[in-house]
C-alpha cells in the first residue's frame, strides 16, 4: 500500500472511531502486527530448522509460480543450441542391415513362435 492510501484509511478511522476511541484501536492494531510479525518468524524458523543447512530461500523464489513467463521459456527453448545436431558436411554412419524377417513356414520348421501383428 502507498502512502495515500494509509493517509486515507487514517483520516477514515479518525472519522469513524473518534478521538476518544482512536487510540485504542491503534494499539490493538500495532498489537495485532507485532503478533502476526513473531508467527511469521517463528514460522520462518521452524521451517530453517525441519529443511536444515541446506535451505536457502532463493532457491524457493525460482519456484515461484508468478515468475512463470511462457514467452521467455518459448525463446529460451529455440535460441538454445541442439547438441545432438551433425554437421551438414558430415557423412553419416550407413546403417547396419536390419535382419530379414523369417517366414512363417520356416519359423514353424524351426519351431520358433510366430506372432502376426494384424491379427489382433
Amino acid at each position: 500500500m502507498g502512502f495515500e492510501k494509509l493517509l486515507v484509511i487514517g483520516l477514515l478511522a479518525m472519522f469513524l472511531l473518534g478521538p476518544e476511541r482512536l487510540p485504542e484501536y491503534a494499539a490493538r492494531l500495532g498489537r495485532f502486527v507485532r503478533a502476526a510479525r513473531r508467527m511469521l518468524d517463528d514460522a520462518n524458523s521452524r521451517m530453517r530448522e525441519e529443511l536444515g543447512e541446506d535451505f536457502d530461500l532463493d532457491e524457493w523464489r525460482k519456484l515461484d509460480p508468478r515468475q512463470y513467463d511462457p514467452r521467455r521459456i518459448i525463446r529460451d527453448a529455440l535460441l538454445e543450441p541442439v547438441e545432438d545436431e551433425q554437421e551438414p558436411d558430415a557423412d553419416p554412419e550407413p546403417e547396419a542391415d536390419p535382419e530379414p524377417p523369417r517366414a512363417p513356414a520356416r519359423a514353424v520348421a524351426t519351431g520358433e513362435t510366430v506372432f502376426d501383428s494384424e491379427a489382433t
